[in-house]
């Protein structure tokens, strides 16, 4: 063992002085989308919008986006993805689609469904190995390769319902682990095969003691209760009395922020941390330096993205778009500008936009992060409070009083003729309500200009309801968002707002 792990540390060595530190992001864009064009011709999506016609044009990309909408999920599975589910071939990608993803829906009531092709199944691992060579940057040593990755997913068992497979994108990936890494991989076939997440969880706590763990992949919020189970169960003090080489965490999904100080207490010394953008659309970014707070775009593996300014000419206060957006390539974009990202794959998402927002940090080096999705910025009267600015002002509030905020989110309401917000706090950790507020309102001034405007003019009030964190897990398994890759919605609205009060009241009552 000790011999194959200094062989794959050279190995990873090794891509490390092949590569090129940064490509150019420009001309990999637009090989990208010609490709995309040339291989989707013929799909009756090609042929609808002239994608032949549009590769003679002299700017194929101007002509591209005159020619196709932008869309939403309901709109493309509306007009054709369903095509797709019902076993129609070459709709927006050529062949058919055998595999559905399932994506969390936090920004809706219910999951969404997906496309993810081979083609799509081959970037994903293409990325991973990607991220595996960046691995050589941290100086590790050579036995780190020959002990276990603990990855948090769906289940590998998926749905087939005569025509597709259905699933979470984690749960479709990690089927498709090649075999080499298989004997690395925790926690083996037969447990990650398991559906029910309540079983799987005692599976893995049951079994932890027999594995030699060195990293962990997964959601945050997840990985901190399977932790907290471990710890328990055993009567350890941290997780590392079990796993000692534990090293590393790979996350995604969410803002890490808001879970670290969490987090951080059941270790007993620091991990190295690493984050990754994985969406059900395709693996899209990965950190691929040390000490930085940001991911580089995958450039030129089978994804074309263009770049909606999230402003008020784009979105309306709901975040939902308007006709015509303005779409920017990755040449046109700006630092720390705030931005819809939409994309163009090979699973057959054309101009679809995916919900989130992020903003570059870094152009030449086309890093990024995530600020949030574009239907959980809260703006009811103008206060353009993202995602961003909660996760930070709860992460002051956590330093400052010394507590441990597990999920949260904020409502906007009608009050007093003008407006309010209201935040839902879990945590397990003793917390005034009242000093909450005080203390989150002080750092939302500080951090946003318009908020602290909004607050003298037309927000009359804040106020904080404290729960302990089991009531927000309860509600996700209430609504069979339990596990995987499901995060609790930072900003409430509409449905789901309504859904949320009625479970607090019902709480209340019992």
């Amino acid at each position: 063992m000790p011999v194959l792990g200094s062989l794959i540390k050279n190995a990873i060595e090794l891509g490390k002085y092949q590569k090129q530190p940064v490509i150019d992001g420009v001309k990999a864009q637009k090989r990208t989308l010609k490709k995309l064009l040339r291989r989707c011709k013929n799909t009756q999506f090609g042929k609808h919008f002239g994608f032949s016609e549009i590769l003679t044009s002299q700017n194929f990309i101007a002509e591209f986006q005159k020619r196709v909408p932008v869309y939403d999920y309901d709109t493309i599975h509306k007009e054709w993805w369903h095509k797709s589910q019902e076993g129609e071939t070459d709709v927006t990608w050529p062949g058919q689609i055998k595999h559905f993803a399932l994506s969390s829906g936090t920004s809706g009531a219910s999951s969404k469904y997906i496309p993810v092709s081979g083609a799509m199944v081959r970037q994903i691992k293409k990325t991973s190995v990607r991220e595996l060579l960046t691995l050589a940057q941290y100086n590790l040593p050579s036995d780190f390769f020959t002990k276990g990755a603990l990855m948090l997913g769906g289940s590998t068992q998926l749905n087939y319902n005569g025509i597709y497979y259905e699933g979470d994108l984690s749960g479709i990936s990690t089927s498709n682990i090649p075999v080499w890494f298989q004997r690395f991989y925790f926690p083996g076939k037969k447990i990650s095969r398991e559906k029910d997440w309540s079983t799987k969880i005692n599976k893995i706590v049951q079994q932890a003691k027999d594995w030699d763990v060195v990293a962990i992949v997964g959601v945050p919020a997840w990985l901190q209760i399977l932790m907290e189970q471990i710890i328990d169960h055993y009567g350890l003090n941290t997780i590392h009395d079990i796993w000692p080489n534990l090293q590393i965490f790979v996350h995604g999904g969410v803002s890490f922020k808001p879970y670290k100080v969490g987090f951080e207490k059941l270790l007993a010394h620091p991990l190295i941390y690493i984050e990754t953008y994985l969406a059900s659309e395709g693996f899209l970014a990965l950190q691929t330096r040390p000490n930085v707070d940001s991911m580089q775009m995958v450039m030129d593996n089978g994804i074309f993205f263009e770049f909606i300014p999230y402003n008020d000419d784009n979105f309306d206060n709901n975040g939902n778009i308007k006709k015509n957006p303005k779409s920017l390539t990755i040449g046109e974009v700006k630092e720390n500008e705030v931005y819809a990202l939409i994309l163009s794959s090979c699973a057959g998402a054309w101009r679809y936009m995916i919900g989130d927002t992020v903003k570059f940090t870094n152009v030449e080096r086309q890093e990024i992060q995530i600020t949030g999705r574009t239907k959980h910025y809260m703006n009811i009267c103008g206060e353009h409070l993202s995602q961003e600015n909660m996760n930070r002002a709860i992460e002051l509030m956590e330093q400052e009083l010394n507590v441990n905020v597990r999920e949260f989110a904020v409502a906007g309401i009608k009050h007093s003729k003008m407006f309010a917000h209201r935040w839902y706090i879990g945590t397990d950790d003793p917390l005034d309500p009242q000093k909450a507020m005080e203390t989150i309102d002080k750092y939302l001034k500080e951090l946003n200009d318009d908020y602290r405007v909004e607050r003298i003019a037309a927000i009359r009030e804040v106020f904080v309801e404290v729960y302990p964190s089991k009531v927000f897990y309860d509600y996700l398994n209430l609504i069979g968002k339990t596990g995987g890759s499901f995060k609790f919605p930072r900003v409430l609205r509409d449905i789901q707002q309504t859904r949320w009060e009625k479970f607090l009241e019902e709480q209340k009552k019992n």
